[in-house]
């Protein structure tokens, strides 16, 4: 389970970080390229800009798609497979009432 979230969790980051430090990057080296304009008053860099929350609104959107596809399943698996084993007779409580972790 813990491999399924990461390999998604690694290259969700990598989309979102990397999206964010090329516009980043971009903004500072080629400023003549960002300042272009592109309809009216909307310019390159702020239409880049924009695209951030897009690229912040698909990445969370693949992200409920991924855990709810792989990892909600291997959760709910483990949740029968604990409730099957709680199930079993277990050895008396303690003396004073308090089950043992």
């Amino acid at each position: 389970m813990r491999r399924a979230q990461r390999r998604f969790g690694v290259r969700a980051t990598l989309l979102s970080v990397g999206g964010f430090l090329l516009y980043v990057l971009l903004s500072h080296s080629v400023p003549g390229l960002m300042n272009q304009r592109l309809l009216g008053h909307l310019t390159l860099g702020l239409a880049l800009g924009l695209g951030q929350f897009v690229v912040m609104g698909v990445t969370a959107w693949c992200y409920v798609r991924h855990m709810r596809a792989r990892v909600d399943p291997l959760a709910r698996g483990l949740a029968s497979r604990l409730k099957q084993h709680t199930a079993r007779p277990s050895a008396p409580p303690a003396s004073r009432g308090y089950r043992t972790w």
